[in-house]
C-alpha cells in the first residue's frame, strides 16, 4: 500500500485465490510490524489459518481473530472488534485487516454487513488507524463488490491502488435502510411504560417454545429488556414485541413510534463517564445478528438468536 496523508486509512482489496491474498494481506502486516504498529487480523477461518501459516515466526506478534465467531453479527465489530484494538493503541497507529464479508453469509445478514463497512468510515475519522478489507472477487456476487466500491475511499484491485470514484459511503447506510420484511406468523404483545416485567416473560416464554434454552434464554431475556426500555425511554413510551422462530434462529421483534437519529448507534464504546448509550451495545454483543429501520414514521429493531 502507498503511505498516505491521511490519518484514516480504508481500502478495499479485491482477491482471487489464495496466492493474491496473501500477496494482499502478508506484506500489509509485516510492514504494520516493521512500523512497529501494532496488527490485528480478523478474517474467516480459513482465510485466518493461510495468514498463519505464512507469516512463521511473526504470528506470535499478531493478534488472530476468526471473523465468524467474532464477527457473526456485523453490528459488533466496530465496538468489540475493531474499537476494542485500536482504542487499546491510543498513542500509536494500529492497523488491521477485517474480512467481514465472506460467500456464506445470508442476504438477510448482507445488508448488515454493507452498512457495517460503511459506518467504518465515521466511526473512525481522524483515528490514526488502517483498517484493509479483502473481498473475495470469485465468490462474491456483483452487488458485494459494487458496494465495496461505495464503502472504501480506495480499491486495490490486481496489484494496483486507485482511489475509488463510487465512494458513497451515506448512500450505501440510506439504501439497506428498508422496511423489514413481515413475518408469516408471529407472536405479539404491546406493551407501555410498567409492562417491562411482562414483555421480559413473554419473550423468553415464546423462545422457549421454540427450543431455546439456558444461556440463550437468558440472552432473550437481556435483549429484550433493553429495546422495551429503550421504546418507553426515548420511543414515544410504547411498543409491539412479536417473537417467531426462522429457520435455525429465534427472532425478537421491537417496534415504536420513534426515530433512531444515529446510525452509529450501539456501534461504538460509551465513554466511560457517560450515562446511558450501553443498551443497544449490549444487544449488538449478545444477538447474532441485528437488522434495524428506522424513519420519522418508527423504528423496528429485530435480533436473531441461534438455535445451535
Amino acid at each position: 500500500m502507498k503511505p498516505s496523508t491521511e490519518p484514516f486509512v480504508h481500502p478495499a482489496l479485491f482477491y482471487r485465490g489464495e496466492d493474491e491474498y496473501l500477496r494482499g494481506t502478508v506484506p500489509f502486516i509485516r510492514d504494520g510490524l516493521k512500523a512497529g504498529e501494532p496488527v490485528a487480523v480478523a478474517v474467516p477461518g480459513p482465510n485466518l489459518a493461510i495468514i498463519k501459516a505464512a507469516l512463521g515466526e511473526d504470528v506470535a506478534r499478531v493478534k488472530l481473530l476468526d471473523m465468524t465467531e467474532a464477527g457473526r453479527n456485523p453490528g459488533r465489530i466496530i465496538p468489540r472488534v475493531l474499537r476494542a484494538f485500536a482504542d487499546s493503541y491510543r498513542q500509536t497507529r494500529v492497523r488491521i485487516i477485517g474480512e467481514p464479508i465472506w460467500a456464506g453469509r445470508s442476504t438477510v445478514e448482507y445488508p448488515a454487513c454493507a452498512q457495517h463497512e460503511a459506518l467504518i468510515n465515521p466511526a473512525f475519522e481522524g483515528r490514526e488507524v488502517t483498517i484493509l478489507c479483502p473481498y473475495d472477487a470469485d465468490s462474491l456476487d456483483e452487488q458485494a463488490l459494487t458496494d465495496a466500491h461505495a464503502t472504501h475511499p480506495v480499491i486495490i484491485s490486481g496489484g494496483a491502488e486507485r482511489p475509488s470514484a463510487a465512494y458513497a459511503p451515506d448512500h450505501v447506510v440510506a439504501r439497506y435502510n428498508q422496511p423489514l420484511e413481515q413475518p408469516v406468523a408471529a407472536e405479539e404483545l404491546v406493551f407501555q411504560a410498567g409492562e417491562l416485567p411482562r414483555a421480559r416473560r413473554f419473550a423468553v416464554e415464546q423462545a422457549a417454545r421454540f427450543d431455546l434454552s439456558g444461556v440463550r434464554l437468558e440472552d432473550v431475556a437481556l435483549i429484550v429488556a433493553e429495546l422495551t426500555t429503550n421504546s418507553v425511554v426515548h420511543g414515544g413510551g410504547s411498543g409491539t414485541l412479536r417473537v417467531w422462530a426462522e429457520d435455525s434462529h429465534v427472532v425478537c421483534e421491537v417496534r415504536d413510534p420513534g426515530h433512531l437519529n444515529d446510525p452509529l448507534a450501539g456501534r461504538r464504546p460509551p465513554e466511560r463517564d457517560t450515562l446511558g448509550g450501553r443498551g443497544l451495545l449490549l444487544v449488538h454483543t449478545l444477538a447474532d445478528l441485528v437488522r434495524i429501520h428506522t424513519s420519522p414514521e418508527g423504528t423496528a429493531v429485530r435480533c436473531y438468536i441461534s438455535r445451535h
